[in-house]
């Protein structure tokens, strides 16, 4: 759930009222230059008890599909700052589209691509990962490659695509991500996909439908928890419901904005329900 953004030292005392809604870590946007002391903030969350997890910002400034060289350039470089960034504030993950190739939020449409042209862009996102995911890999942290839906990406939009991709380089320092509200849009069968993932799967992100608070919505959510408990998961899973409390006309749903009220209850009311169907589906394990 977004309580800031920019997230910077003011908003430290959060971390403490995230632990008391029940949370164990905190997902944060890796900080741009000067935004955030990277060791500063992982010393204040694990002062609150708290782990951290990192989520990465590609543009079409860095943006390992692009065809422009310095422009892919700059997301390799970005990379690896996100993992230096990491092993700084004393996180392991940092995930998200890291392939880049981002669409409406980066104000651009999809095009048709002939074939020529897309096996030189997988390449190109495939070696930029490589040299990245090495880079992650030797300061014990590792890239998680997040499939978006098909309005926020033209690359990689299911858990089969995000597999495809690690695996082409074969690199310790690349993972899989996956987070159901991309997933109810793009997969034939969320459990079926879980599962497909394996042990390339090192960070979950559990959303809604509609990304409202848990339980508020039509996903199974003890189908999804079996099919983690099948393949042995033990990462960390994400809370990200957006602001849903506004149903006036002309209102954008796809936005991040800070509370309007207290809404530490129904957080708290989601981890509560996650955790019931995970205890059951690990056999009381979990």
């Amino acid at each position: 759930m977004s309580y800031a953004r920019p997230f910077t030292a003011v908003h430290f005392p959060l971390f403490a009222r995230m632990k008391a809604a029940g949370m164990d870590f905190v997902e944060l946007l890796v900080p741009e230059e000067g935004e955030l002391d990277p060791a500063e903030a992982g010393r204040a969350a694990a002062d609150a008890g708290l782990g951290v997890v990192l989520a990465a910002r590609v543009n079409l400034s860095r943006d390992l599909a692009s065809d422009d060289e310095a422009s892919r350039a700059a997301g390799v470089a970005y990379l690896k700052r996100c993992a230096d960034v990491a092993r700084a504030m004393g996180a392991r993950i940092v995930g998200g589209p890291l392939y880049g190739a981002p669409l409406v939020f980066a104000g651009r449409a999809p095009s048709p691509i002939d074939e020529d042209a897309r096996a030189r862009r997988v390449a190109r996102v495939s070696d930029g990962l490589n040299e990245a995911g090495s880079h992650a890999a030797e300061h014990g942290v590792v890239l998680a490659v997040e499939p978006l839906n098909r309005f926020e990406t033209d690359f990689c939009n299911t858990g089969r695509q995000a597999c495809e991709l690690v695996e082409t380089p074969g690199n310790p320092g690349l993972g899989v991500m996956l987070d159901t509200f991309h997933m109810n849009m793009e997969e034939d069968d969320l459990p079926r996909a879980i599962r497909a993932a394996g042990d390339r799967l090192v960070h979950f992100q559990a959303n809604e439908n509609h990304r409202g608070f848990l339980g508020t919505g039509h996903l199974d959510w003890p189908a999804i928890c079996r099919a983690l408990a099948d393949i042995g998961y033990r990462g960390p899973i994400t809370l990200e419901p957006f602001r849903r409390t506004d149903n006036r006309l002309s209102v954008p749903l796809a936005q991040w904005r800070p509370p309007t009220e207290d809404e530490d209850a129904d957080l708290a009311q989601s981890a509560n329900l996650l955790r019931g169907a995970l205890h059951a589906a690990f056999g009381g394990a979990a």
